[in-house]
């Protein structure tokens, strides 16, 4: 239609184009290569030193035993005695998968991005467990939707799953058992939020879980336990963003943690960068993937058991992690065994289960010669076979099948140019795409959008009119209906994504009698080993992937042969035996339990507080800190306290520092009723001696149990002689002169906390590379920068400040919106995990907080990525006098109410409703609205209202 010379015009611009976009992907890969020639040296020389360290004492055979057998390497040994599912307690499960729609029934797969096969996956592991023996109760803990596009069935607080019945599952039933999806409210409430968009309210999610998580204990325990709680025997994370807060939930109640990464962060950007078609910065920016990559690297540190689908993704995924390395897992897990010394290095044990798939009554529905018994009448076929069918000019056909959401990672666009360009394949087979549900694609996200318009694009460019079908609805009931129609057409199922992690559609098409054409990267590998129903092709040959096609439903003996095999073998993929393998590894967990009371359960007085305010102020000089430690205290309680308001000081000073510090300002230690030193590895109880009370006589009490709960896997002596060996390398160069800079600091160590002094913060690594060479020396740790650089502290995994404010809470019984934390605008590098959750912040903002420095500059990721600095829960003020107090307990009343207002009708519970109420009216008092009234606790501000209500004088209350 075109003119010669618009013809040329236009082929040169698209040369040029194509020609820009090459040069530009050559750029990214030589940028990409020279960052990993420079870093691979460094990390494969730790890996190198570790691995000699842990051969030294090996003992004879040893060295031999643990170069091949992979019962060492992942830790899934079937050798020993383990527990029979027969003999196990009647247990409380603990899942998480936080992004997506969840719901039991109905599933919109395929909605978005968001929502696919991880949905259905974790939906059936629950009620597969619950059906289980042994099984009392599984939660699913996910997201709260109140969104006002999305179906009112996603704002249900619980609903309860229809359990898959198991035979022989026989146990007893109470009012709580059973499989149950619990959404917890974190987030905007009236926002359907991306994976991508929910790193900055985690640490919200986690509080609302705690409460539902000691509460559900509690019931359980008073209705099986005889009267004590019942702890979830793991809490199971699904997903990064799940991890990191199992990692967080495992850390708060000591409760073993499992993990399962489904789409690994480190494995997706190896994939975009390959492709050059965006910046490492880009990408950060899109799939927030420093977020996802740290937090996978977190889940590692904290679980006992990661569980993967093969063994493809343990040496090819996991293995490109810091935090794991095969070789050393190898043998770690030989000295375990052998009982020799580990020097305080830890590796997670990998564990292969592949997924389960639900069976129901299809599969019964074939004979094992390819035909399906008693074929229903037309009259009675499927409603989505017609609506399927009416798309094809011939529908009798073979159907190629392709399940999968309109990702670029699917290769769907791929598929259609297989088969486009394959003339004997289109005339050989019609082509069917389900790609989720849809309204319109102008309504779709950005991607979604722009694959299915790729789709459509090459449709007509092909001019497939009549050969493909793309339904734009169905329900998830529907899906064995839509692989039957396949089946019965002789067709087959094809997934070729560029990288398969579970595979279960896979399993899925097998179960329904249906061969498989499957990408060869990732699990489809191994999933074809065990069923042997149809062959794997590289996902990036378009010419291999129509070859395939056409071989397999060319060939009707391979045809049959494949199903037949599908058939056959499936049932190694049935849910039953997947909690059979789930569960015995389950019972090989170390008992860990919560250690709520003891001793200190009567004498320490916050066991009575219904407001806590925590002072962790440690961007300011020591004199500003004990005026605003004075000024809170002076806002707050009066001759006439009432002892419902608590004070709790949290800070990275040892106990005696802090005891000097309020000696020399002419305070007591009992001001506060707890104090959390050495960055949250100590919690100490200040208690006096004596009838009097003096200085001398207050003797600060450590909480033990708070040291169970943070042992967990402390390297201990092997981690302190590392660390020392560690410091003597960081040097300050001047010319050819080298200053060591960091000493260790045995003044300011505790147990669980190893000081090091430095001597010049700015030649400091950043923190990220710290952590970095801890994880590949398997030392599982956290390191943090205090004193503006120039202390730092290494403490347990567990311990953190933050934590250990949820600990108090959960063993005093303090609800955390009660809880007001003060901090500056900077602080310590755990000065961001204190900003997000259910308590109140109060920033308190001016020139007299010490500029931020490196440890707060150089992150892997922005600090809002991970925190919600607009949250209604996130307060700032100037200054710190008595007046700028008021002001900000004025503002958290303004906030309570306001937040409170528009929770009417979803609101998270009465306890929740009563704190904001108590919050307001605080608020009013403490800014003087009641003469009279000089004490804030919510007893005394009640009954002042109600007595002004009533016409009498406040100031009788």
């Amino acid at each position: 239609m075109r003119s010669p010379q618009e013809r040329n015009t236009r082929l040169e611009n698209m040369t040029w184009r194509i020609w820009n976009l090459a040069r530009k992907k050559k750029e990214f890969e030589k940028e990409e290569a020279c960052r990993l020639l420079k870093r691979q040296p460094e990390a494969e020389k730790l890996r190198t030193d570790t691995n000699a360290d842990m051969s030294e004492d090996l003992f004879e055979g040893e060295k031999g035993e643990d170069a091949g057998d992979p019962s060492v390497a992942y830790g899934d040994s079937t050798t020993g005695s383990s527990p029979k599912t027969s003999s196990i307690d009647k247990l409380y499960i603990v899942l998480i998968s936080l992004h997506g729609l969840v719901r039991g029934e109905n599933m919109e797969l395929g909605r978005d991005s968001d929502t696919g096969g991880q949905v259905k996956y974790v939906v059936e592991l629950a009620k597969a467990l619950s059906s289980s023996p042994g099984v009392y109760r599984v939660d699913l803990l996910t997201r709260q939707i109140l969104a006002p596009n999305f179906d009112r069935s996603y704002g249900e607080p619980t609903e309860m799953l229809v359990s898959t019945s198991f035979k022989n599952s026989k146990q007893e039933k109470g009012e709580n058992s059973g499989a149950y999806i619990i959404r917890i409210p974190f987030g905007p409430k009236d926002k359907y939020l991306a994976k991508e968009h929910l790193w900055p309210f985690i640490q919200e999610f986690v509080d609302g879980a705690l409460g539902h998580i000691v509460r559900m204990s509690k019931t359980i325990g008073e209705e099986i336990g005889c009267g004590h709680p019942v702890w979830p025997a793991v809490i199971h994370g699904h997903y990064a963003s799940a991890g990191i807060a199992a990692a967080l939930l495992s850390g708060s109640l000591n409760i073993p943690m499992a993990f399962t990464g489904h789409f690994l962060g480190k494995d997706k950007l190896e994939g975009l960068l390959k492709q050059g078609r965006h910046s490492r910065e880009q990408i950060n920016m899109t799939y927030k993937i420093m977020c996802r990559i740290e937090a996978e690297e977190l889940s590692l540190d904290a679980s006992e058991i990661v569980i993967a689908s093969t063994r493809q993704e343990i040496e090819e995924q996991w293995n490109l992690y810091d935090g794991f390395e095969v070789i050393l897992a190898r043998k770690l897990r030989a000295r375990v065994k052998r009982g020799a010394n580990c020097y305080g290095r830890y590796m997670p044990r990998m564990v292969i289960i592949p997924p389960g798939v639900e069976f129901g009554h299809i599969i019964h529905d074939f004979d094992m010669d390819g035909e399906e018994e008693n074929p229903c009448p037309a009259s009675e076929d499927p409603p989505i076979w017609s609506q399927i069918m009416r798309f094809f000019t011939n529908p009798r056909k073979p159907m190629i099948l392709a399940v999968a959401r309109p990702y670029p990672e699917k290769n769907i666009t791929s598929l259609v140019k297989a088969f486009g360009e394959c003339r004997p394949l289109r005339e050989l087979a019609n082509l069917t795409l389900i790609m989720g549900n849809r309204e319109a694609i102008s309504k779709m996200n950005n991607m979604s959008a722009a694959v299915l318009t790729s789709v459509l694009t090459l449709i007509d460019e092909y001019d497939l009119y009549g050969q493909v079908a793309y339904p734009k609805r169905h329900k998830h009931s529907e899906v064995p209906d839509i692989y039957r129609l396949a089946a019965r057409t002789k067709g087959a199922f094809v997934n070729v994504a560029y990288f398969e992690q579970f595979g279960v559609t896979l399993i899925e098409a097998a179960m329904n009698g249906l061969p498989i054409i499957a990408t060869k990267n990732g699990a489809p590998v191994e999933i074809n080993q065990v069923l042997n129903n149809g062959l794997l092709v590289d996902p990036h040959d378009q010419n291999a992937i129509a070859d395939a096609l056409y071989k397999l439903l060319s060939d009707k003996q391979l045809w049959s042969r494949c199903r037949e095999n599908g058939l056959k073998n499936i049932h190694q993929f049935s849910w039953p035996e997947h909690c059979k393998n789930y569960l015995s590894r389950i019972l090989t967990l170390g008992p860990r339990s919560p250690a709520i009371g003891g001793k200190q359960e009567q004498k320490a007085p916050i066991s009575g507080r219904k407001h806590i305010i925590v002072i962790s102020v440690d961007s300011v000089n020591k004199e500003d800190l004990v005026r605003i430690i004075r000024n809170t205290i002076e806002v707050t309680r009066t001759e006439k306290l009432s002892g419902s308001t608590g004070f709790v000081l949290s800070t990275s000073l040892t106990i005696s520092e802090i005891r000097s510090l309020l000696v020399s300002a002419g305070m007591l230690p009992t001001v506060f009723d707890a104090l959390i030193c050495n960055s949250g590895s100590n919690i100490y109880y200040p208690l006096y001696s004596g009838d009097m009370p003096s200085s001398s006589q207050v003797t600060p009490a450590i909480d033990q149990n708070h040291q169970a709960h943070i042992e967990y896997r402390w390297g201990g002596e092997g981690l302190r002689k590392y660390l020392v060996k560690w410091a003597t390398s960081v040097v300050e160069r001047k010319g050819r002169i080298e200053r060591q800079i960091i000493f260790e600091d045995p003044e300011h160590s505790s147990t669980y906390c190893l000081a090091f002094r430095v001597v010049n913060p700015n030649h400091l690594p950043p923190l990220k590379e710290l952590r970095k060479l801890m994880r590949i020396q398997s030392l599982r740790c956290n390191p943090l920068y205090n004193h503006s650089a120039t202390r730092l502290s290494v403490v347990p995994i567990h311990a953190s400040r933050s934590q250990a404010l949820r600990y108090l809470c959960i063993r005093w019984g303090i609800e955390l919106p009660n809880v007001a934390v003060l901090v500056g605008e900077s602080g310590d590098s755990d000065y961001e995990e204190l900003l997000g959750g259910l308590h109140r912040t109060v920033i308190l903002k001016g020139e007299f907080n010490i500029p931020a420095n490196r440890i707060h500059t150089v992150r892997r990721y922005p600090l809002q990525d991970v925190v919600a600095l607009d949250s209604s829960n996130i307060i700032g003020i100037e200054g710190y006098s008595t007046d700028d107090m008021k002001s900000a307990l004025q503002q958290i009343a303004v906030e309570a109410a306001a937040a409170m207002a528009g929770d009417r009708l979803h609101q998270r519970g009465s306890s929740e409703q009563k704190t904001r109420r108590s919050w307001q009216l605080a608020g009013r008092c403490i800014a003087g609205e009641h003469a009279g009234v000089r004490a804030w606790p919510t007893c005394q501000v009640i009954r002042c209202r109600d007595r002004q209500s009533s016409g009498k004088p406040p100031v009788a209350c």
